[in-house]
């Protein structure tokens, strides 16, 4: 252990390190076997993408590799004719940071002032770099917003700033050597330091790792580029753990509602163009390598107020999840214990426990995540093996129910839509899983494997739930499932219990974001007050009380937020629906075709225009018929 080998003590001590060195030596033998692909690099890949998630604008730290002698650095979109060298995007964001500590522009790589020169290309992306100072031209830019908190880079993203962690194995892509943190502080500007005398200042930076950012030749130019860390297996997991979650629950309700043909029709369209979408999200981001996080993408294409409304977009991605794993967790509960306590009570225990679980730390939860997607596995094959044990109608594979292949009710189709577009909702988190590769170019590779798998599993049980229940379909599966006799009492049980492990492990994850910028808002934030505070000024004790109390009310609040909600919209179908109509259809799909046409449209052909136009048109009207449709009393459109 890298902590006992640097600790003095005497010779009892020194026994002891010794001991537990070497079981920590063997221990983590086993965790590195399979190098890249060992268990302790996908636990660090796990880690890493559970920190993905944030609204606000974090203030990063790097950690350069040193890969040759100081050179001049550029960005390698920019270009300048002459000899005038160029700052590239994150050398622009060093200085200005600098700059405003000092009053002088200088950088963490070379203290001298260097002159920006930008193309009307580079003028379009340095907004993602502002750094809002007293200045009031700079305050009262068009760029400026609430989210802009200096200094920062690529600042606000509600799913994916990206956090990554040094590399301490040998099987990683960074030197072993000594590094050198490029660190900030108010005083003295940025600064280049050894890690070794840094080595505490993580802990006063929160639960979020370094970004990791290399030099890279490119031609007779030296770039700055953030250094992935992930295998493509890692990638392909972190996305699977992110595509797939509850709400294939509601598929069967879906194909219930669609038929057959169009059931099956939506579902395989809705995962081509999402998987289509995907791949071009990693287009956008080789825009500039200095892109890290989806808002970043709705940041340089449109400007201060797309990055606004992604957020507010992500906000209410979020708290609809959350909400959506609180009904499932009581109404599952409620028919596993009928008559114990009623669906509401049984809300409150899931808030209680969701309020506990908001105190651990985010290492933790990220492995509380993979528990998660085990237990959904888990749910599919219960359901399954379910289906083959009963030998009679309702809830059997063996005497299948009747079935359509059209739809009874067309006016149920717009609501089928949003169930049927709510599994494919991970494109917020899609560019910091692919800034987070070793091999970028494999992305391609891993979407089609993510998308693939995700498919298949989708399919199956949407197929089975069908085939099983019919008409007499409820709003998830497992409801179907819990209330018809005949299944084994043991399997009901182990079902229930990982229902309810599922909202247990994701909901803290997701609500984390809420609570961090409620935080921030409040003056709150720990990383806020490590920024802040002079290293003469002491808080006092009646403040620091103050400060856990308002972040205790910030806890709490965003908890009974989750109930209310939770108790209004009681529906587990709608919600579900919700998702996918508005707000998958939305980040998933619209929004990267925008971001692609924007971006590149000199370069984009006649074909792929008119392509993503239509794709454009066909499902702004699906999304939003889906939405209304979604608020509509169910006996309206006859889907009661």
């Amino acid at each position: 252990d890298d902590d006992d080998d640097n600790n003095d003590g005497g010779n009892q001590g020194g026994f002891r390190r010794r001991r537990r060195s070497s079981i920590t030596y063997q221990l983590a033998a086993i965790a590195d076997i399979g190098g890249v692909n060992s268990f302790r690099s996908f636990a660090r890949s796990w880690q890493r993408a559970a920190g993905f998630h944030e609204v606000i604008p974090r203030r990063p730290s790097f950690v350069l590799a040193p890969e040759g002698e100081a050179q001049d650095l550029e960005y390698s979109r920019s270009h300048v004719q002459g000899s005038q060298p160029q700052s590239g995007l994150l050398r622009q964001h060093l200085e200005a940071s600098s700059s405003q500590a000092n009053g002088e522009s200088s950088s963490a790589i070379d203290s001298s002032p260097r002159p920006m020169r930008m193309s009307r290309r580079d003028d379009e992306t340095k907004p993602l770099l502002d750094v809002e100072a007293g200045d009031s031209s700079i305050a009262g830019s068009p760029r400026s917003s609430i989210f802009a908190v200096p200094p920062h880079l690529a600042a606000p993203d509600i799913v994916g700033s990206y956090g990554s962690f040094r590399d301490s194995s040998p099987f990683g892509t960074m030197d072993r050597g000594t590094r050198h943190r490029i660190s900030f502080s108010e005083g003295s500007g940025w600064g280049v330091a050894d890690e070794d005398e840094v080595e505490g200042e993580d802990a006063a930076h929160g639960e979020h790792q370094p970004i990791l950012v290399k030099e890279v030749k490119q031609g007779n130019k030296v770039v700055l580029a953030v250094e992935g860390q992930s295998t493509l297996p890692q990638s392909v997991f972190n996305s699977i753990n992110a595509l797939i979650g509850v709400g294939l629950l509601s598929l069967p309700l879906a194909f219930q509602m669609t038929g057959w043909i169009t059931g099956l029709f939506l579902l395989t369209f809705t995962a081509a163009v999402t998987s289509y979408t995907g791949k071009l999200l990693a287009k956008c981001m080789n825009f500039d390598p200095s892109l890290i996080t989806y808002s970043d993408l709705a940041y340089v294409s449109f400007g201060t107020r797309a990055r606004v409304i992604v957020s507010a977009l992500f906000s209410l991605e979020l708290i609809a999840a959350c909400v959506a794993l609180v009904i499932l967790f009581a109404d599952s509960l409620s028919l596993l214990l009928p008559g114990f306590a009623t669906v509401n009570t049984w809300k409150v225990v899931a808030s209680g426990l969701v309020l506990v679980l908001n105190a651990l730390p985010l290492r933790l939860l990220s492995y509380t995540s993979v528990v998660g997607i085990f237990s959904t596995f888990c749910i599919v094959v219960i359901v399954i093996i379910d289906g083959f044990y009963k030998p009679n109608y309702p809830g059997s594979l063996r005497e299948p129910a009747t079935t359509y292949l059209l739809p009874e009710n067309w006016l149920a189709v717009p609501l089928a839509y949003g169930l049927l577009a709510s599994p494919w909702g991970a494109h917020s988190v899609f560019p910091s899983i692919y800034r987070d590769m070793r091999h970028p170019y494999k992305w391609g590779k891993a979407v089609n494997i993510t998308f693939s798998f995700s498919y298949l599993v989708d399919t199956c049980l949407a197929v089975i739930g069908l085939l099983m229940f019919g008409d007499g379909i409820k709003d998830a599966i497992t409801s179907n499932i819990l209330k018809s006799k005949g299944y084994p009492d043991a399997l009901k049980i182990i079902m229930c219990i990982f229902i309810a492990i599922i909202p247990l492990t994701k909901i803290p994850l997701n609500a984390r974001p809420i609570i961090t910028t409620l935080d921030v808002i409040c003056g709150v934030h720990e990383q806020h007050h490590h920024h802040h505070d002079t290293p003469h000024s002491q808080p006092t004790r009646s403040s620091v009380l103050i400060t856990k109390a308002v972040r205790m009310l910030v806890r709490v609040f965003v908890v009974v937020l989750l109930l209310f909600i939770s108790i209004v919209f009681p529906a587990f179908d709608s919600v579900c629906a919700f998702l996918g109509a508005a707000l998958c259809t939305l980040i998933s799909i619209i929004l990267p075709i925008s971001f692609y046409l924007k971006l590149y449209w000199q370069d984009v052909t006649f074909r792929e225009k008119t392509v993503s136009a239509i794709l454009l048109v066909v499902f702004s009207i699906l999304g939003t018929l889906g939405t209304i449709w979604t608020f509509l009393p169910k006996h309206l459109i006859g889907a009661d």
